[in-house]
Protein backbone atom coordinates (compact mmCIF):
# COMPACT_ATOMS: atom_id res chain seq x y z
CA UNK A 1 0.00 0.00 0.00
CA UNK A 2 2.79 2.37 0.94
CA UNK A 3 4.57 1.58 -2.34
CA UNK A 4 1.44 2.46 -4.35
CA UNK A 5 1.15 5.79 -2.51
CA UNK A 6 4.81 6.55 -3.19
CA UNK A 7 4.36 5.74 -6.88
CA UNK A 8 1.31 8.01 -7.08
CA UNK A 9 3.24 10.85 -5.43
CA UNK A 10 6.17 10.34 -7.80
CA UNK A 11 3.81 10.30 -10.79
CA UNK A 12 2.11 13.52 -9.63
CA UNK A 13 5.46 15.21 -9.09
CA UNK A 14 6.58 14.13 -12.56
CA UNK A 15 3.38 15.39 -14.16
CA UNK A 16 3.68 18.67 -12.25
CA UNK A 17 7.29 19.08 -13.38
CA UNK A 18 6.36 18.38 -17.01
CA UNK A 19 3.48 20.85 -16.77
CA UNK A 20 5.69 23.57 -15.32
CA UNK A 21 8.31 22.99 -18.02
CA UNK A 22 5.65 23.16 -20.74
CA UNK A 23 4.29 26.40 -19.29
CA UNK A 24 7.82 27.80 -19.13
CA UNK A 25 8.77 27.08 -22.74
CA UNK A 26 5.44 28.40 -24.05
CA UNK A 27 5.57 31.67 -22.15
CA UNK A 28 5.38 34.74 -24.33
CA UNK A 29 8.68 36.25 -23.29
CA UNK A 30 10.54 32.99 -23.95
CA UNK A 31 9.08 32.76 -27.45
CA UNK A 32 9.86 36.42 -28.06
CA UNK A 33 13.41 35.82 -26.92
CA UNK A 34 13.77 32.86 -29.29
CA UNK A 35 12.50 34.97 -32.18
CA UNK A 36 14.87 37.75 -31.18
CA UNK A 37 17.85 35.38 -31.13
CA UNK A 38 17.02 34.05 -34.61
CA UNK A 39 16.50 37.54 -36.04
CA UNK A 40 19.65 38.73 -34.26
CA UNK A 41 21.67 35.96 -35.89
CA UNK A 42 20.35 36.85 -39.33
CA UNK A 43 20.96 40.55 -38.66
CA UNK A 44 24.52 39.74 -37.57
CA UNK A 45 25.14 38.04 -40.91
CA UNK A 46 23.85 41.13 -42.74
CA UNK A 47 26.08 43.42 -40.66
CA UNK A 48 29.11 41.19 -41.26
CA UNK A 49 28.53 41.23 -45.01
CA UNK A 50 28.05 45.02 -45.00
CA UNK A 51 31.21 45.56 -42.96
CA UNK A 52 33.21 43.33 -45.29
CA UNK A 53 31.98 45.28 -48.31
CA UNK A 54 32.75 48.67 -46.77
CA UNK A 55 36.17 47.62 -45.53
CA UNK A 56 37.02 45.97 -48.82
CA UNK A 57 36.38 49.31 -50.52
CA UNK A 58 38.29 51.24 -47.86
CA UNK A 59 41.32 48.93 -47.83
CA UNK A 60 41.49 47.87 -51.49
CA UNK A 61 45.06 49.18 -51.73
CA UNK A 62 46.25 47.03 -48.80
CA UNK A 63 47.61 43.62 -49.92
CA UNK A 64 45.17 41.01 -48.70
CA UNK A 65 42.61 43.63 -47.72
CA UNK A 66 41.66 44.16 -44.11
CA UNK A 67 42.89 40.71 -43.10
CA UNK A 68 46.37 41.74 -44.20
CA UNK A 69 46.59 44.44 -41.52
CA UNK A 70 48.72 42.44 -39.11
CA UNK A 71 51.76 43.57 -37.14
CA UNK A 72 54.17 40.77 -36.19
CA UNK A 73 56.26 41.52 -33.13
CA UNK A 74 59.97 40.64 -33.15
CA UNK A 75 60.85 37.16 -31.93
CA UNK A 76 62.20 37.01 -28.39
CA UNK A 77 63.11 33.32 -28.42
CA UNK A 78 63.76 30.48 -30.85
CA UNK A 79 60.16 29.27 -30.59
CA UNK A 80 58.94 32.49 -32.21
CA UNK A 81 61.45 32.64 -35.07
CA UNK A 82 59.51 30.35 -37.40
CA UNK A 83 59.64 26.82 -38.75
CA UNK A 84 63.09 27.10 -40.36
CA UNK A 85 64.34 30.64 -40.82
CA UNK A 86 67.60 29.35 -42.30
CA UNK A 87 65.75 27.89 -45.29
CA UNK A 88 65.42 30.57 -47.97
CA UNK A 89 64.35 30.72 -51.60
CA UNK A 90 63.98 33.42 -54.23
CA UNK A 91 60.73 35.24 -53.55
CA UNK A 92 58.13 35.68 -56.29
CA UNK A 93 58.12 39.44 -55.72
CA UNK A 94 61.91 39.65 -55.66
CA UNK A 95 64.41 39.22 -52.88
CA UNK A 96 64.36 36.17 -50.67
CA UNK A 97 61.70 34.34 -48.65
CA UNK A 98 62.25 32.01 -45.72
CA UNK A 99 60.26 29.92 -43.27
CA UNK A 100 60.73 32.57 -40.61
CA UNK A 101 58.02 34.53 -38.86
CA UNK A 102 56.30 35.51 -42.10
CA UNK A 103 56.33 34.76 -45.81
CA UNK A 104 54.06 35.56 -48.75
CA UNK A 105 51.47 33.07 -49.98
CA UNK A 106 53.03 33.21 -53.46
CA UNK A 107 56.22 31.69 -52.03
CA UNK A 108 54.57 28.70 -50.34
CA UNK A 109 55.16 26.33 -53.26
CA UNK A 110 58.88 27.19 -53.55
CA UNK A 111 59.41 26.94 -49.78
CA UNK A 112 57.60 23.59 -49.62
CA UNK A 113 59.82 22.22 -52.42
CA UNK A 114 62.99 23.52 -50.75
CA UNK A 115 61.94 21.98 -47.41
CA UNK A 116 61.12 18.66 -49.11
CA UNK A 117 64.53 18.52 -50.80
CA UNK A 118 66.28 19.48 -47.58
CA UNK A 119 64.41 16.76 -45.65
CA UNK A 120 64.30 13.90 -48.18
CA UNK A 121 67.07 14.71 -50.70
CA UNK A 122 66.93 15.77 -54.34
CA UNK A 123 65.30 12.63 -55.67
CA UNK A 124 62.52 11.99 -53.17
CA UNK A 125 62.13 15.68 -52.33
CA UNK A 126 61.19 16.50 -55.93
CA UNK A 127 58.14 14.24 -55.78
CA UNK A 128 54.84 16.08 -56.16
CA UNK A 129 53.26 14.08 -53.32
CA UNK A 130 56.14 14.92 -50.98
CA UNK A 131 55.98 18.61 -51.88
CA UNK A 132 52.22 18.70 -51.29
CA UNK A 133 52.71 17.00 -47.92
CA UNK A 134 55.27 19.66 -46.99
CA UNK A 135 52.85 22.40 -48.06
CA UNK A 136 50.23 20.94 -45.73
CA UNK A 137 52.76 20.69 -42.91
CA UNK A 138 53.87 24.30 -43.39
CA UNK A 139 50.27 25.59 -43.60
CA UNK A 140 49.46 23.87 -40.30
CA UNK A 141 52.21 25.89 -38.58
CA UNK A 142 51.20 29.23 -40.07
CA UNK A 143 48.01 31.31 -40.32
CA UNK A 144 47.14 33.14 -43.51
CA UNK A 145 46.40 36.85 -42.98
CA UNK A 146 45.44 38.31 -46.33
CA UNK A 147 48.37 37.30 -48.57
CA UNK A 148 50.87 36.76 -45.76
CA UNK A 149 51.47 33.63 -43.72
CA UNK A 150 52.28 34.35 -40.06
CA UNK A 151 53.94 31.76 -37.82
CA UNK A 152 51.55 30.57 -35.13
CA UNK A 153 54.19 30.83 -32.44
CA UNK A 154 54.86 34.51 -33.14
CA UNK A 155 53.20 37.33 -31.23
CA UNK A 156 51.11 39.45 -33.56
CA UNK A 157 48.54 42.24 -33.48
CA UNK A 158 45.56 41.61 -35.74
CA UNK A 159 44.48 45.15 -36.58
CA UNK A 160 41.97 43.92 -39.14
CA UNK A 161 39.91 41.98 -36.59
CA UNK A 162 40.02 44.93 -34.19
CA UNK A 163 38.86 47.43 -36.83
CA UNK A 164 36.20 45.00 -38.01
CA UNK A 165 34.81 44.67 -34.45
CA UNK A 166 34.69 48.46 -33.99
CA UNK A 167 32.89 49.10 -37.27
CA UNK A 168 30.46 46.24 -36.64
CA UNK A 169 29.65 47.71 -33.23
CA UNK A 170 29.06 51.18 -34.69
CA UNK A 171 26.78 49.84 -37.43
CA UNK A 172 24.75 47.74 -34.99
CA UNK A 173 24.47 50.67 -32.55
CA UNK A 174 23.36 52.99 -35.36
CA UNK A 175 20.72 50.55 -36.62
CA UNK A 176 19.35 49.94 -33.11
CA UNK A 177 19.25 53.70 -32.48
CA UNK A 178 17.26 54.24 -35.67
CA UNK A 179 14.88 51.40 -34.81
CA UNK A 180 14.23 52.79 -31.32
CA UNK A 181 13.91 56.33 -32.70
CA UNK A 182 11.40 55.29 -35.36
CA UNK A 183 9.41 53.15 -32.91
CA UNK A 184 9.23 56.01 -30.42
CA UNK A 185 8.11 58.41 -33.16
CA UNK A 186 5.39 56.00 -34.32
CA UNK A 187 4.17 55.52 -30.73
CA UNK A 188 4.05 59.30 -30.15
CA UNK A 189 2.18 59.88 -33.42
CA UNK A 190 -0.31 57.13 -32.57
CA UNK A 191 -0.94 58.65 -29.13
CA UNK A 192 -1.44 62.07 -30.72
CA UNK A 193 -3.95 60.70 -33.25
CA UNK A 194 -5.83 58.83 -30.52
CA UNK A 195 -6.04 62.02 -28.45
CA UNK A 196 -7.32 63.98 -31.45
CA UNK A 197 -9.92 61.31 -32.23
CA UNK A 198 -11.06 61.25 -28.60
CA UNK A 199 -11.38 65.05 -28.56
CA UNK A 200 -13.43 65.00 -31.76
CA UNK A 201 -15.72 62.37 -30.24
CA UNK A 202 -16.24 64.41 -27.06
CA UNK A 203 -17.10 67.46 -29.18
CA UNK A 204 -19.87 65.48 -30.83
CA UNK A 205 -20.94 63.82 -27.55
CA UNK A 206 -20.23 66.37 -24.81
CA UNK A 207 -22.40 64.47 -22.33
CA UNK A 208 -19.86 61.63 -22.33
CA UNK A 209 -16.87 63.84 -21.57
CA UNK A 210 -15.49 62.93 -18.12
CA UNK A 211 -15.94 65.61 -15.50
CA UNK A 212 -12.74 67.44 -14.72
CA UNK A 213 -11.12 66.55 -11.46
CA UNK A 214 -11.43 69.52 -9.07
CA UNK A 215 -8.93 69.75 -6.31
CA UNK A 216 -11.01 70.44 -3.23
CA UNK A 217 -10.15 71.58 0.26
CA UNK A 218 -7.80 69.37 2.18
CA UNK A 219 -9.40 66.70 4.31
CA UNK A 220 -9.71 67.55 8.00
CA UNK A 221 -7.18 66.00 10.28
CA UNK A 222 -8.05 63.56 13.04
CA UNK A 223 -7.72 66.29 15.67
CA UNK A 224 -10.11 68.55 13.72
CA UNK A 225 -12.67 65.75 13.41
CA UNK A 226 -12.48 65.01 17.12
CA UNK A 227 -12.92 68.72 17.87
CA UNK A 228 -16.01 68.88 15.64
CA UNK A 229 -17.48 65.81 17.33
CA UNK A 230 -16.83 67.30 20.74
CA UNK A 231 -18.50 70.57 19.77
CA UNK A 232 -21.51 68.73 18.35
CA UNK A 233 -21.87 66.83 21.57
CA UNK A 234 -21.75 70.11 23.46
CA UNK A 235 -24.32 71.69 21.10
CA UNK A 236 -21.88 74.18 19.69
CA UNK A 237 -21.21 75.16 16.09
CA UNK A 238 -18.28 73.12 14.81
CA UNK A 239 -15.16 74.94 13.87
CA UNK A 240 -14.47 75.02 10.11
CA UNK A 241 -11.72 72.70 8.87
CA UNK A 242 -8.39 74.39 8.47
CA UNK A 243 -7.14 74.77 4.93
Amino acid sequence: MAEKIDKKKATKKGEKLVGEFKAFITRGNVLDMAVGVIIGGAFGAIVTALVNILLSLATWAVPGGLKGLVTVLPAVNAGQEGLDKGLSVTAAAGGTASLGQTFEAADLQALAKALAIKTYGDTDGSSVAVIEAQKTAIASKYTLHGTTYVFNGSASIDWGTFINAIISFLIIALVLFLIVKIAAGIAAKRAELEAQAKEEYYKKHPEERPAPVVVGAPKPTTDELLTQIRDLLKGKQPEPAKK
